[in-house]
């Protein structure tokens, strides 16, 4: 963790020194809106001295979205929730009680590694842990005492491309790799926990205030993976009230009450999914053609209704808070080691509230100002 966290914080670093002459580009791929460059000149902007003379490249963005991330730290937790598990397969038992934590812990850092106007490229890094512990502890109930205190990290790569293509026409792509689970320092080289997703959007900046996309998402965001369509909607309806959309995944309304505050209200839909090593093999009853499992995949699926609100501390510093309601559609276990792949546990948790902040770095506002970038 240290080592991890060491890394982030020098590559962040670096990052910050790059992030000013670039154009607030990012693609966040959690619950949090995408934040990409700013969006083309306006017309006045183009009435300006040698503005006619300015090439004009669309993007995603449009005016008014919130400041570029070079550095996000985040903590999130919930109260007490119940949870009960059917077995899904002769051998196991059902089971039911509260889980008194369920935490979350997220570094994550941008780096723009290529900004030219025809294309940006980004960098990101990440390292999230998300902890359980259970009431009447040791449960004697095997998917419960297998996460209880354990640690489901995961580690990330991924790399975002834009490229514009015209004053109207742009391209998005993400690539992301992930080690996923209960793993340890030890086991990185394990190819069991590698997790791959990926993204396309192909857009259209209609103005300034408006930009929008259709494309895909291949991940885990509904638990397992697939690919789905997208539809990428980012539009600014005045200086107050915007829209930023990647739906079906989060849709996210937004409100600009100053150009250092701002809410945001909307849902999102988030998929994470674990490799666990069991400490005791499941085994089959009655079913002697199949193997002892070593192994679970854990497929959690959670749909969030929330309220945020971001605002700038210091010029490079800002803070987000958020709360809402959290609907946990799914935590499943399934057959990583037999070849039908098989739901082993059925799991819900109850409904409930959730918290979290947020510190995060973005450019300073004077050096975005001196290299003429408007936030």
């Amino acid at each position: 963790m240290t080592i991890v966290t060491f890394r982030l914080l020098r590559l962040a670093a670096l990052g910050l020194l790059l992030l000013p002459l670039a154009t607030q580009a990012q693609v966040t791929p959690e619950n949090t809106p995408p934040v990409f460059p700013p969006a083309a000149p306006t017309q006045e902007e183009k009435e300006e001295p040698g503005g006619a003379d300015k090439q004009i490249f669309a993007n995603p963005s449009v005016l008014g979205m919130g400041p570029s991330k070079g550095l996000i730290v985040r903590y999130e937790r919930m109260p007490n929730f119940n949870i009960s598990s059917s077995a899904q397969v002769v051998g196991l038992q059902n089971y039911e009680t509260d889980a008194s934590k369920n935490a979350r812990l997220s570094i994550k850092g941008y780096i723009p590694a290529w900004n030219r106007p025809h294309l940006k490229v980004i960098v990101g890094i990440s390292y999230e842990r998300e902890e359980f512990q259970f009431e009447n502890k040791p449960t004697r109930y095997e998917l419960y005492d297998n996460i209880e205190n354990k640690g489901l990290k995961s580690t990330a790569v991924q790399v975002a491309v834009i490229r514009p293509i015209d004053d109207v026409h742009w391209f998005l792509a993400r690539l992301k790799g992930e080690l996923s689970g209960d793993y340890t320092s030890n086991q990185l080289n394990n190819s069991d926990y590698l997790r791959f997703s990926a993204e396309g959007i192909y857009g259209w900046k209609r103005s300034p205030r408006f930009s929008w996309g259709v494309g895909f998402q291949y991940g885990y965001t509904f638990g397992r993976l697939s690919i789905y369509p997208a539809v990428l909607y980012n539009r600014t309806f005045n200086d107050r009230w915007g829209v930023e959309a990647l739906f079906p995944a989060r849709v996210t309304f937004r409100y600009n009450q100053s150009e250092r505050s701002l809410f945001y209200a909307g849902y999102s839909v988030d998929g994470l999914n674990y490799i666990l090593k069991l400490r005791n093999p499941l085994t089959y009853a009655g079913q002697p053609d199949k193997v002892p499992l070593q192994t679970l995949e854990l497929r959690e699926t959670e749909v969030k209704f929330r309220l945020r609100w971001e605002r700038e501390l210091l010029s490079f510093l800002w803070l987000g808070a958020e709360a809402g309601y959290r609907y946990n559609y799914a935590f499943d276990a399934f057959d990583r080691t037999n070849a039908d792949r098989e739901k082993i546990i059925d799991s819900k948790m109850a409904g409930t509230a959730y918290a979290s902040l947020e510190l995060f770095i973005t450019p300073p506002r004077k050096l975005l100002e001196k290299a003429g970038v408007r936030r």
